[in-house]
């Protein structure tokens, strides 16, 4: 199933994607999506209902993030060996984990606005994982039935913030628009392998990152079973799992460091094989 939440920011009501691509509302079987209708007891009652049964959604309405009210948005750094390479960085013995502020969250198409003074702003298509069953300490073998369904994320990033300004790469991961989610969840029953999913991002029309899944550092499973003895995952939590490479900070020129960075009017538009598609326009900042 593909599970979308639409509607104006703050007034999202649940949806679903039928076979045939259309939108079709939820709202009279499940209040909202978030964690506790994410279990797999609400997924296959759902499953069950016939799409032509439910409501049609005309028009194409704004979708949100495809959850709400996540607890955590945990984030691994470095997690494809490409990627920390143009990063100039070491290939990582152990998930890299930090946090992006859940203000980030936001639907797929909404604008992304660079915080005041950025002018290392930068973009990286991601496996996003959303949790659908309590996890702590779970083991490699089980993992994967803790997961509701992925999404394609855009782990926006602020280098300087992030690699500049102390210690912690949270600070500039977290501002406000720099976590896209979506367009919708695709339940796990869909993506019996997510380590074999193609990934691409394009900017203003050119292709800046074309990668897969499969050279992950660290798949899925591993990532799940890592993060769960740090923390305990709960349902709705999101993990974003890494970039391929192809960031702007990467960029190179006659084998020289050429870094781009994004700026106001600019377009980025990715997406992941099976999981939909995304666009954002760059903004200003705005209070």
């Amino acid at each position: 199933m593909k599970l979308v939440r639409f509607g104006p920011v703050g007034k999202e009501k649940p949806g679903m994607i039928d076979a045939e691509g259309k939108l079709r509302d939820l709202s009279s079987i499940v209040p909202d999506w978030r964690g506790d209708t994410l279990s797999d007891a609400v997924l296959n009652k759902v499953r069950r209902i016939a799409p032509a049964r439910l409501p049609l959604v005309k028009g194409r309405p704004r979708l949100g993030c495809p959850v709400a009210q996540v607890s955590k948005f945990v984030a691994i750094g470095l997690n494809y060996a490409d990627h920390a390479a143009e990063s100039g960085m070491a290939i990582p013995k152990e998930p890299v984990v930090f946090m992006k502020a859940t203000t980030c969250l936001q639907g797929p198409n909404d604008d992304v606005m660079l915080p005041k003074n950025s002018v290392k702003s930068d973009w990286e298509v991601e496996l996003g994982v959303i949790i659908g069953k309590t996890a702590r300490h779970v083991s490699l073998k089980d993992a994967l039935s803790h997961v509701a369904g992925y999404a394609v994320v855009n782990d926006v990033s602020e280098r300087e913030w992030q690699l500049e300004r102390g210690a912690t790469w949270d600070k500039g991961k977290g501002f406000d628009t720099f976590g896209p989610v979506g367009p919708w969840l695709v339940t796990r029953d869909e993506v019996p392998n997510p380590q074999k999913l193609g990934m691409w991002l394009d900017l203003n029309g050119q292709r800046m990152q074309n990668g897969s899944t499969r050279t992950m550092i660290f798949g899925v499973a591993k990532l799940i079973q890592y993060v769960s003895q740090c923390m305990t995952l709960l349902p709705g939590d999101i993990i974003t799992t890494g970039t391929p490479p192809g960031v702007g900070m990467g960029m190179k020129k006659n084998g020289k460091p050429a870094p781009l960075y994004l700026k106001r009017g600019d377009v980025m538009h990715l997406g992941i094989e099976g999981l939909g598609e995304q666009s954002q326009k760059v903004i200003a900042f705005k209070r």
